[in-house]
């Protein structure tokens, strides 16, 4: 079997590393007739006279734009519209709606849904999954590369955090640290073994996030992002975790790949759109081949970032766990912002979970409402027609500007104490009516999760200024 042909390959012949050479590239993957050796052959005859292909069925496009009609490089849409479930279509808004639509017109789109908390975003909404034919997209995997919620359920009583609720607040303050570009210095840095990959040689510009993330390593950034003491609520005995009824005390965090995983999404989606030219509203969707260099660069980066973030949550929960001295009856992770390989329909595709979580049968999840709002420990009952996703929390119905403009520091301390909860920071932009009904939400994707225990948040800490990554 012959090799693929590579980027590296038509930069050898003369190809220039901008957007033609993603026209080349996507016009491998439509060959037809031709063997490796002619290919490269017909390329080479391309750089030497664009003229001659013009009409040319299969290079056409390539020779179009080597001579400067750059229309001819826009890929185009498709027109036919696709179906798609939504779950919980009745309170999804429009935009997130229009961007969906636009995201199932790629040449490379196979399978979509809309998950219940669904709003709009860049590119693909947020709360959108969507299966693509061996492309990666790196705004449909979201700035927040592999954010992800984990908890920590302690064998202690619901009473012994009520007889020491200013304890466990010091915990929460002497053991997180917050806000975006907040970071370690000096002794105060964590070690963990993610530093230790490989992939942070990959590219001279992963190389120099190394020291951004070891100074962030074990910490949260802003916006949702948080921290908190609540009483984990299992109604009935859960006989495959090994639970028993009852309220138990957990500890429930929320963050993601901090700045190193920013910076990798802006880096990604600037390439990605230089090589992969889309119509200007779908532009924010601009995609690698999984099979391109840059697409394989992506995809390592995109795990190293994942795999951070995860870390980042391991050590704010050893920490505390520590400090507590308690012992830990189970964890479960599980996150969102990725993208995964898996079969659909008996087909290898990648799955774009853009706030949104797995859920395939028995797979456990963390669906959070809002700082006053209750959160939910689930189990994916393996449904299909969501690819096998769920909501990742409630999800917005207001943006933050117009929280921001809506409400008040004063509108935020009373929800927060009519609630009994004690929040520590937090911004405007995070008030609970900013929210969806978690209860609403949860309604809508019953067929998707089963409900294993209900989370009520007791005490929260956010970014104190109400922060959030880039």
């Amino acid at each position: 079997m012959s090799h693929p042909i590579q980027a590296l390959d038509l930069i050898e012949l003369g190809f220039p590393q901008n957007h033609i050479l993603g026209i080349a590239l996507r016009i491998n993957k439509k060959r037809t007739g031709y063997n490796r050796s002619q290919m490269i052959q017909k390329y080479s005859e391309v750089l030497q006279s664009p003229e001659s292909f013009l009409d040319d069925p299969l290079f056409s496009p390539l020779a179009l734009a080597m001579i400067g009609k750059e229309d001819a490089s826009v890929i185009a849409l498709s027109d036919e519209h696709k179906h798609y479930e939504r779950f919980g279509a009745d309170f999804i808004e429009a935009g997130a709606l229009s961007q969906m639509d636009i995201a199932l017109r790629l040449p490379v789109t196979v399978k979509a849904a809309l998950m219940p908390d669904a709003h709009q975003g860049y590119g693909l909404p947020i709360g959108g999954v969507m299966a693509t034919d061996g492309a990666i997209i790196p705004y449909g995997v979201g700035v927040d590369i592999g954010c992800r919620m984990a908890i920590s359920v302690f064998e202690l009583p619901e009473k012994d955090f009520d007889n020491h609720q200013s304890h466990y607040k010091n915990l929460l303050m002497d053991h997180t640290l917050f806000g975006a570009g907040q970071g370690f210095d000096g002794v105060n840095k964590s070690e963990h073994e993610i530093l230790d990959r490989s992939e942070f040689n990959l590219t001279p510009m992963i190389k120099n996030l190394k020291d951004k993330a070891w100074a962030q390593l074990g910490t949260s950034g802003g916006g949702n992002h948080f921290v908190e003491w609540g009483i984990l609520d299992f109604a009935q005995d859960d006989e495959i975790m090994g639970i028993r009824s009852g309220r138990y005390l957990a500890l429930l965090s929320h963050s993601g790949s901090r700045g190193m995983g920013a910076s990798i999404a802006h880096h990604y989606t600037k390439l990605a759109k230089e090589q992969c030219r889309l119509p200007r509203e779908a532009e924010n969707l601009a995609y690698f081949t999984l099979d391109s260099e840059l697409g394989q660069e992506y995809w390592m980066a995109m795990n190293l970032a994942g795999d951070y973030a995860s870390a980042c949550h391991e050590i704010i929960h050893q920490k505390i766990i520590k400090a507590l001295g308690a012992m830990l009856i189970v964890g479960v992770e599980n996150h969102h912002n990725f993208a995964w390989k898996e079969m659909i329909d008996d087909r290898e595709l990648v799955v774009h979970r853009k706030g949104a979580t797995p859920a395939g049968n028995g797979v456990m999840g963390i669906i959070p409402g809002s700082m006053t709002a209750p959160g939910f420990l689930v189990r994916g009952k393996g449904n299909p027609s969501s690819l096998y996703s769920a909501s990742h929390g409630a999800g917005r119905q207001m943006s933050r500007t117009k929280a921001e403009s809506s409400y008040s520091h004063a509108d935020l301390r009373e929800v927060v104490a009519k609630n009994k909860v004690e929040l520590i920071g937090g911004g405007i932009d995070e008030i609970p009516m900013a929210y969806k009904d978690i209860h609403q939400v949860m309604e809508a994707q019953r067929d998707l999760v089963d409900i294993v225990a209900q989370f009520q948040p007791k005490i929260v800490r956010m970014a104190d200024d109400g922060s959030r990554e880039d």
